[in-house]
């Protein structure tokens, strides 16, 4: 019998299955704490679970990033965290939990999806450099620091920052 999987927006009942997804996938518990803190101040905007035959094993967050200077009709989010339970890692779930979560961004009307990950892993999902962009950030990176134009040409000639949420401040 083959498992059953499904995507969908978490409910209140996910709450523990959620950090246990984090805890699970992470050295330390930073990832679901941030989560957590995300959905404390309402900054969860799309958080979506994968099920596989009724129990939670992935999970994938957006949150709200800000640009500096500010761009008109540009709602930008930060894909952060993703995770799988251990057990189900490297089956093509957290792929797909990324590419539902961004569907969910393009129709809740976002704009951009910025991301700081592996820069071989990502560009499959349509990111680039986001240094092509004309968008840096607060930490530092380069080509893992990566965006998606959910509108193309949104960003023309555009050159700022991008800044995460506080609730990222000390993420480990």
């Amino acid at each position: 019998m083959s498992a059953t999987e499904i995507i969908r927006t978490e409910d209140g009942s996910d709450i523990g299955a959620i950090r246990a997804v984090h805890v699970s996938a992470f050295p330390t518990a930073s990832e679901a704490e941030l989560v957590e803190r995300l959905r404390e101040t309402g900054n969860l905007c799309v958080s979506l679970v994968a099920e596989l035959d009724s129990k939670i094993v992935g999970h994938v967050a957006f949150s709200p990033v800000t640009l500096e200077p500010a761009v008109s009709d540009v709602r930008a989010v930060g894909l952060a965290p993703v995770a799988v339970v251990p057990a189900h890692q490297r089956q093509g779930i957290g792929a797909r939990l990324i590419e539902a979560g961004i569907a969910a961004c393009r129709e809740a009307e976002y704009t951009l999806v910025v991301v700081l990950g592996h820069p071989t892993y990502y560009p499959r999902f349509g990111f680039q450099p986001a240094s092509r962009l004309g968008i840096g950030n607060e930490y530092g990176a380069d080509e893992a620091f990566m965006a998606i134009e959910l509108v193309p040409g949104m960003l023309a000639g555009y050159h700022g920052l991008a800044r995460y949420g506080p609730e990222f401040a000390g993420l480990e």
